[in-house]
């Protein structure tokens, strides 16, 4: 192996499980790293970069490189639960209900409404749930329900997987989401429930999720603490006739 593959290699071991630096560690500059391993600071530097690159450390302007903190995968061509993500990233999943209630079109919004396809005296539940992934708040959810599809739907149920309890329970076929994808930054109050800093960058996803008919079942925008998750997606190449998996909108 070449002195910046064997370089590269000692740097990732200090990383992470084991190594000398956690996940949220600053790492060490280019000349500790030179002086350290006994390499030049160009190869030092080629080094640091392969590992920013396959998102091992990662790189703070003005503040210096440190190991990146481990993050959840939302895979935008897939339906999973919050729930199955965590698990399978190896995270404790919580939900925090902080409101659920029954509502209308009317207070819902025109734009909720319209989206959900109900009149202004439609029933709706609204709820909003903190998700935390061993104990750390992840995303914000703000979701809207028609209800005549869960009529008997309760706060406690809105503690647990939603799409399990509709497919194991209610018997509905979830067919599509139709998702919107943005950058955003966290509004005071949405940075408290996420425990982020005012203005913390976000990603904000707004859905709509249809049964199989196309009946529209619920509308969401959940906002994603933009330190905390990595997405996944896959553009169609030229001319192969399929849509694009999601809108990427920078606000």
């Amino acid at each position: 192996m070449s002195v910046f593959g064997d370089l590269r290699e000692e740097l990732r071991n200090l990383c992470g499980d084991g190594g000398e630096f956690a996940a949220g560690d600053r790492f060490l500059t280019e000349r500790e790293a030179a002086e350290r391993f006994g390499v030049s600071r160009p190869t030092a530097n080629k080094a640091l970069a392969a590992l920013v690159g396959e998102g091992v450390l990662e790189f703070r302007r003005g503040v210096g490189t440190f190991v990146r903190p481990d993050r959840l995968d939302l895979d935008l061509r897939q339906m999973v639960s919050f729930t199955e993500k965590c698990l399978v990233a190896g995270y404790e999943p919580e939900t925090r209900v902080t409101a659920f209630r029954t509502t209308t079109g009317k207070t819902a919004g025109p734009e909720v409404a319209g989206h959900l396809n109900v009149g202004p005296r439609g029933k709706l539940i609204a709820m909003t749930r903190v998700r935390l992934a061993d104990g750390d708040p992840v995303a914000l959810e703000r979701r809207h329900v028609v209800r005549g599809h869960c009529e008997d739907l309760t706060r406690y149920d809105a503690k647990g997987s939603l799409f399990g309890l509709w497919e194991d329970y209610y018997e509905l076929a979830i067919g599509s989401v139709d998702q919107r994808v943005a950058a955003v930054n966290a509004r005071p109050e949405e940075a408290a429930a996420l425990a982020a800093k005012r203005g913390a960058a976000c990603v904000e996803v707004t859905a709509v999720g249809r049964l199989t008919g196309g009946e529209p079942l619920w509308h969401e925008r959940t906002l994603y603490r933009g330190d905390a998750w990595a997405f996944l997606g896959r553009l169609a190449g030229p001319g192969l006739g399929r849509p694009a998996v999601a809108e990427f909108v920078e606000e």
